[in-house]
């Protein structure tokens, strides 16, 4: 149980959430797990299948609390709201600033995020294992990315805005190999390839891409916002687009870190891999369910959330995420403010 800028997140799965007086209460078969004052609370997120009284329901519909109930994997089921909750204002001016230049500027920041991050991704490689890598050609990158973020931020076109973001993130991946330590032969990685995958790394990175993803757009219902209408990534039917704006902070800090540690710590090995006859390469389905126990492990670590100063754990960091920008598209802050991981 987690309460964050107002949301109550119940992440247990056997939790059941009811009703006493003017409090929620979480229960865990018969004992009290906690309860809080249901005016303090904006919404409740829950990660379970046990559910909700009645009663709670119809408090939180009158008191326009919203409910969202996901699987205990991050999978949304769906939102039960009240009467004259404001979502259909929230996405009114979603859709407004989509058509506005003030998307620009909601895609500079998630994209300073993406570049910072990623080259604190590199920075952490040299501090901790400068001797087992190539210093000075991941010093250079880094140095790279950091003049990146310097013309995203001044850049005036979502065209020069992709442009920055393209070259920088070829330059990160140019490097990407120099981080994996162990395992060189069965997961050598010569550049990002996908649809088909060529190469077992770029598999991964697919796949743990793909889960984040969905995180992310479970995290955009949860809020009321439509995960459909980007601002930087393009409409396409039932391409998840402002998800893709989004995850894009998270991608180098908490999916391609996450891949280097199944490598480097030898969790995968290159027998969880076959090579197709036209060279894709896949995993196999043990692997894919050693992957996926993987990364529910990881959403529960535990870090320093760097906008809240409170710590939450991984699988939260995409909620609080779709939570600001929410709060900001409502007014409630002067920008939106992208996740920097150090």
């Amino acid at each position: 149980m987690k309460k964050l800028l107002n949301t109550l997140y119940v992440t247990s799965e056997n939790s059941y959430l009811s009703l006493d007086g003017e409090n929620v209460v979480i229960l865990e078969g018969e004992s009290e797990r906690g309860r809080l004052p249901l005016h303090n609370l904006e919404g409740i997120v829950s990660f379970g299948y046990r559910g909700t009284s009645p009663a709670l329901m119809g408090a939180c519909a009158e008191r326009n609390i919203s409910l969202c109930y996901l699987t205990p994997q991050g999978k949304f089921l769906a939102r039960v709201t009240g009467r004259t909750r404001g979502n259909v204002l929230l996405r009114e001016r979603q859709y407004d600033i989509f058509k506005k230049e003030e998307s620009l500027g909601i895609a500079r920041n998630c994209m300073t995020g993406k570049i910072f991050n990623a080259r604190w991704v590199l920075e952490r490689a040299l501090r901790d294992h400068s001797m087992q890598i190539d210093s000075e050609q991941v010093r250079t990158a880094s140095e790279h990315l950091k003049n990146s973020l310097e013309m995203i931020k001044t850049s005036q076109s979502m065209d020069q805005l992709r442009g920055y973001e393209g070259e920088a993130a070829s330059i990160y991946f140019g490097v990407f190999d120099e981080l994996i330590l162990q395992q060189k032969t069965e997961f050598s990685f010569q550049g990002r390839n996908r649809r088909p995958p060529l190469d077992a790394v770029n598999a991964m990175l697919s796949f743990t891409y793909t889960l984040l993803a969905n995180t992310m757009t479970s995290a955009l219902e949860c809020v009321g916002l439509d995960p459909y209408v980007g601002f930087m990534h393009g409409d396409r039917p039932g391409r998840a687009s402002l998800a893709l704006d989004m995850m894009e902070e998270l991608r180098s800090v908490l999916a391609d870190r996450f891949v280097l540690t199944l490598i480097n710590k030898k969790i995968v090995s290159g027998k969880d891999f076959q090579k197709k006859e036209n060279g894709a390469v896949i995993m196999k389905d043990d692997a894919r369910r050693k992957i996926i126990s993987e990364w529910q492990k990881r959403k529960q670590e535990t870090i320093l959330h760097p906008f809240l100063g409170e710590k939450v754990e991984w699988g939260i960091v995409p909620h609080v995420q779709a939570m600001l920008l929410a709060r900001y598209l409502r007014g409630d802050l002067d920008e939106y403010p992208p996740f920097l991981w150090k």
